[in-house]
């Protein structure tokens, strides 16, 4: 596949852009699990904690939106605030239960399974994502993307 680019042309690899979609494809999965952990959790009860309720909403929502975006383009800032959202509730996690959130605080596993799941998909997330971040190229032989000599 060939695309003009200014006075020369360039090659695109399919396994390139394959993959590129396939790690978008997936990344999006991860983020709407997300946005329905969030939305259950609001439903069934963090709606009436003060800011902290407003907060799951709000996650939920840019999650769904991500997700729904997220296969069809990849421009750098939507890919980043994927990133965000993910890193954004490993961050609300890890602060409600260590330093506590507008007041709120969570121990252990609860709510379970819900916090060990959504924990598990955010890292999904951002996993999938790294590596739409390198430019072509940037991994070698070794690595995912590398084609082999024709």
């Amino acid at each position: 596949m060939r695309s003009r680019t200014g006075t020369g042309t360039r090659v695109l690899t399919g396994t390139r852009t394959l993959t590129e979609i396939g790690l978008r494809i997936a990344a999006a999965i991860t983020l709407t699990v997300s946005g329905y952990i969030h939305a259950q959790l609001y439903i069934t009860g963090y709606r009436f904690i003060h800011v902290v309720g407003v907060l799951f909403l709000l996650q939920a929502s840019v999650s769904f939106t991500l997700a729904a975006l997220l296969p069809l383009s990849s421009p750098l800032l939507l890919r980043l605030g994927a990133a965000g959202a993910a890193a954004g509730a490993l961050g609300g996690f890890a602060a409600s239960r260590t330093i506590g959130v507008f007041g709120f605080t969570e121990h252990g596993r609860q709510p379970s399974p819900q916090s060990l799941i959504s924990v598990l998909v955010e890292v999904a997330t951002l996993l999938l994502l790294a590596p739409t971040f390198l430019r072509p190229g940037a991994i070698t032989r070794n690595g995912l993307f590398w084609q082999p000599r024709r």
